[in-house]
């Protein structure tokens, strides 16, 4: 998998943590928590005045050039603050509105009126054409009086065409900061911002789709604590396990090797990891050690690899799966 945070013209990672050093140990760690405008300066977010131009298309033959125009198209481009140079992020319809990263930012301060919420996380994914933003709850949800999850609000938009401004409601759990995303992809807990119209007009709107998020995560901890209450035998685990990473009858000896190592570190993680203490035996233990794995233990060529994997499509839906695998 090719990494997808994206390396600054200065060679720091366009990625910002407030407080505490993400799992990946990449881009830039501040003591205090952050503003809208502490995580656009320090994830190297802001002042990319995202616009469209005109396209053209240039056909080149024995009797010369030829310029042929697109007039149902645009393409997207963005200032890189380091150099000033005009860069390409996409190709879009002529009804596509920019969104700029400040905005997004703007959307998750409009959203929430919480005193103690604060910004924690930032970052800009496939050079540009992506960003995200996380701003966390003062309110911590608790799963059965036993495990502590802290409430984001994450903001990801495209600057590409690919996907709208989107803002998801999600857990993660405190003791080892498994960032969660089971059921994301089919649940209500998020709101979707067209980039066809301006995303201001939308705030009434969005802070109406609040309440559907705020019933997601009331779902989401239903689920959670009925999971806590069922108990799971190393046997089901191990099923569980194999659903998610299938060993082919013909595997090489290597992926073999591999298999037999991601096994026994589940195993370490669901039995023996203080990180399970307060949880073990349980269903939730099991999906906990599942995404501790992912996140912390699974091997990564480099830091880089590592970081993109909280935000990754392929790891995304292995959590969800196992959500599944493992709800009551």
């Amino acid at each position: 998998m090719a990494h997808e945070l994206e390396i600054a013209a200065n060679g720091q990672a366009a990625f910002v943590s407030a407080r505490v050093s993400a799992w990946h140990r990449l881009g830039t760690v501040t003591d205090d928590c952050m503003t809208a405008e502490d995580v656009m300066a320090k994830a190297f977010l802001g002042g990319w005045k995202v616009r469209k131009i005109h396209v053209q298309g240039v056909e080149t033959t024995a009797d010369g050039i030829t310029i042929i125009e697109a007039p149902d198209r645009r393409m997207t481009v963005r200032t890189n603050i380091f150099t000033g140079q005009t860069e390409y992020l996409g190709i879009v319809g002529t009804d596509y509105t920019t969104v700029q990263n400040e905005e997004a930012a703007e959307v998750l301060n409009r959203l929430v009126d919480e005193a103690g919420a604060h910004f924690e996380t930032a970052g800009s994914l496939r050079n540009g054409r992506m960003v995200f933003i996380t701003m966390k709850l003062p309110t911590a949800m608790q799963i059965a009086g036993v495990d502590n999850m802290d409430l984001y609000l994450c903001a990801t938009t495209s600057h590409d065409g690919t996907s709208a401004l989107r803002v998801d409601a999600s857990p993660i759990r405190v003791v080892c900061a498994n960032t969660q995303r089971a059921a994301i992809s089919h649940s209500k807990g998020h709101y979707v911002f067209r980039h066809t119209s301006n995303v201001r007009t939308q705030i009434s709107q969005a802070r109406e789709a609040m309440g559907l998020m705020w019933r997601y995560l009331d779902g989401f901890q239903t689920e959670a604590e009925k999971m806590l209450n069922a108990t799971l035998t190393m046997g089901e685990f191990e099923k569980v396990v194999a659903d998610l990473w299938p060993l082919a009858d013909n595997a090489t000896d290597q992926t073999k090797n591999n298999h037999k190592k991601r096994a026994s570190t589940l195993r370490y993680l669901i039995r023996d990891a203080d990180t399970q203490a307060a949880i073990k035996g349980t269903r939730w233990a099991g999906y906990q050690a599942i995404t501790e794995y992912l996140d912390h233990y699974a091997p990564a060529k480099d830091a880089t690899l590592r970081a993109n994997r909280a935000v990754s499509a392929p790891v995304a839906e292995l959590k969800t799966r196992a959500f599944d695998l493992l709800s009551v």
